[in-house]
């Protein structure tokens, strides 16, 4: 009996021998052989070295960690900018303007997934218009300095190209009967051309999570910028 377990003995430390990096590699491992060794010197013995593999153990945890949130932030953000050129090539497929607009409330809003797009103009077109309320799914008429005030919400601050914040909107004015289930929104100002009163794109969100204020804005602020250009092609 002595000898078969001297012999898996001598075969486990052949083993070892021939390729160490497999016990180093495996935590578990190490961790019993640390555990032993303690044993062995006994509780009155401090051990330094097992002290900092413990300290390079918990440093190599949090590194690896640090790396999973880099890879899926990088996948996120590659997502994201897929899903915003998709878009922007949607918004040149259009065959004329009423078709430009309703398709925001179609593929685009799919494509960017979100639950509801609006296009807020300034204008002095009565909301009963037959236009406006052919194209009520995505146009909202407004009187003049409406985006302002929802944009800042009444307080006396500078206005930025993209806004993203989390809310339940207490008006049905842009979102009409999505207003109950909106719960983040992205706005996105819109220059269209000298002489026209400002524009407003709405993205409403059922997530309260989707568009927050500490989000990078970026890709919004592509898309924004691409959205003015067609736009003012077709306001021509």
């Amino acid at each position: 009996m002595g000898s078969e377990l001297a012999e898996v003995g001598d075969d486990l430390r052949r083993r070892i021998l021939s390729d160490p990096e497999a016990i180093l590699e495996d935590r578990d491992v190490m961790r019993a052989l640390i555990a032993a060794n303690e044993r062995v010197m006994g509780g009155n013995i401090v051990d330094l070295r097992g002290m900092a593999m413990e300290r390079l153990e918990a440093r190599l945890d949090r590194l690896e960690e640090t790396h999973r949130h880099v890879i899926a932030a990088a996948y996120d953000n590659l997502a994201g900018t897929n899903q915003v050129h998709k878009a922007v090539l949607q918004l040149m497929d259009a065959t004329d303007f009423e078709d430009f607009l309703t398709s925001l409330a179609g593929p685009i809003a799919d494509t960017l997934r979100v639950q509801a797009v609006r296009l807020v103009l300034e204008t002095a077109v009565s909301p009963d218009d037959p236009a406006v309320k052919r194209l009520g799914e995505v146009l909202t008429a407004a009187d003049t300095g409406f985006i302002q005030g929802y944009l800042s919400q009444g307080r006396d601050v500078p206005l930025r190209q993209v806004t993203l914040r989390q809310l339940q909107p207490d008006s049905d004015i842009i979102y009409g009967e999505a207003t109950g289930w909106i719960r983040s929104e992205a706005l996105l100002l819109l220059d269209l051309g000298e002489g026209r009163l400002p524009g407003m794109l709405a993205l409403g969100s059922e997530d309260p999570h989707q568009f927050k204020p500490t989000q990078g804005t970026d890709l919004l602020g592509f898309f924004a910028g691409a959205f003015e250009r067609v736009m003012r092609h077709w306001l021509a």
